[in-house]
């Protein structure tokens, strides 16, 4: 065996290795699990009953019905109008196209509160967009499309963000050869293109759909927050710590949770599956 000075021994690739793994785990520790273990343990301190009652409270289950389900239809439209928006910067060149780029990044910079404002000014059956509406019989604000809209705004950066960096390592190369060999172009968006995005399009997914989950400043304004209709769980759970009902809020949380970490694991799983799948694409 030969036995090579210090100095000539190829450096480890991650130095540090054991001390930053602490670092990590003690942060993670700290800043994620010991919050989330301590409001288990609380909503599980009122008791089995108790938890059930508040759980199958028709309130709660319609809050929670609309937040998950209006960040789930939102995540959806995000996912495809966020695809077209990343193809349109990575692929085209116009004029302006530098101002539709930074604009994208908007509903990051803005205060979440400033954009439910400005949105149920707009969309209210008194604005500009809410009035037209109006005329057709459709409400915008105070009801669950509202809802849809604020998630939609501010989910679309997650979508655009993800995917435009794997757009930009695709080659337009490939799509030229597609078309030479006779395929549509929609059996090459489909064939060629979409294989190379997919899992970067589910991240996207998975961040918009978590990001509408938790919103609460954007949404209440344009909300209505009228209770079984318009109410999601996050102001349910304001609610109840104005209430000092502290165990209603930690059992609503603690749902909103579970039902978060299920949906999140099972997008995970099928984000891996697609990696594993169409990584050699």
């Amino acid at each position: 065996m030969t036995f090579l000075p210090s100095s000539l021994r190829r450096p480890s690739a991650l130095p540090g290795f054991g001390l930053a793994l602490g670092f990590t785990l003690a942060a993670l520790g700290v800043i994620v699990l010991v919050p989330l273990a301590a409001l288990v343990l609380r909503a599980a301190s009122i008791g089995p009953a108790d938890f059930l009652a508040i759980a199958r409270d028709p309130r709660t289950l319609a809050a929670l019905r609309l937040s998950f389900g209006a960040a789930l239809i939102a995540a959806l439209i995000n996912t495809v109008f966020g695809l077209l928006v990343a193809w349109v910067l990575v692929r085209y060149r116009f004029p302006g196209r530098r101002f539709i780029d930074a604009a994208v990044d908007l509903p990051f910079a803005l205060p979440t509160a400033v954009a439910g404002i400005s949105m149920a000014a707009i969309y209210a059956p008194n604005g500009p967009i809410g009035s037209i509406a109006q005329n057709f019989g459709l409400k915008i604000a105070y009801t669950p499309l509202g809802i849809v809209l604020a998630l939609v705004f501010i989910g679309l950066p997650f979508v655009v963000r993800t995917v435009q960096p794997v757009l930009e390592e695709v080659e337009s190369d490939i799509e030229e050869a597609s078309a030479l060999l006779g395929a549509s172009r929609l059996r090459t968006v489909f064939q060629v293109v979409l294989p190379h995005v997919y899992p970067a399009l589910l991240t996207g997914f998975a961040l918009a759909f978590a990001r509408g989950v938790g919103e609460y400043g954007s949404v209440i304004f344009i909300a209505g927050n009228i209770p079984l209709v318009s109410e999601i769980a996050p102001l349910l759970i304001v609610i109840k710590l104005e209430e000092f009902d502290y165990g209603g809020a930690t059992v609503i949380a603690t749902l909103m949770l579970a039902i978060s970490f299920a949906m999140l694991f099972l997008i995970n799983a099928i984000q891996g599956w697609s990696r594993t799948e169409y990584g050699n694409v």
